[in-house]
């Protein structure tokens, strides 16, 4: 069994994440937050177009279903009550369309931006 270098995994996540911020504002979307931690969970990115507000879970993994897999609903949990605080300190996104999405992050691939990827 292959020990995992939590270091590198770190690495990997945090690259995963820039690539994951840059390639939503190529899509047109403005980042408002990135690694928004609360005592409820924490946001990968949280970003806005136009009406929509989307907060969005980065995965990296060896492919796209397994980092689509990487996020369980305990997961998803502790990502909305983020978001509803995220709301409450910014009352102006109450007002916005609210979504969750997933960025998939493989390499040597383009990412894989899945909107409503769960909903509250």
């Amino acid at each position: 069994m292959i020990k995992s270098n939590k270091r590198a995994d770190w690495k990997r996540g945090q690259l995963g994440e820039m690539l994951g911020a840059l390639y939503l504002r190529l899509k047109g979307y403005r980042i408002l937050a990135r690694q928004y931690r609360t005592p409820l969970g924490e946001i990968d990115i949280i970003a806005r177009r136009g009406n929509t507000v989307a907060f969005v879970e980065v995965k990296v993994r060896q492919d796209h279903d397994s980092a689509a897999s990487a996020i369980s609903r305990q997961q998803q949990m502790r990502i909305i009550n983020a978001a509803n605080l995220f709301i409450q300190k910014v009352p102006n996104t109450a007002e916005c369309d609210l979504r969750f999405d997933a960025l998939l992050v493989a390499p040597w691939r383009w990412p894989d931006h899945i909107q409503n990827a769960w909903h509250q």
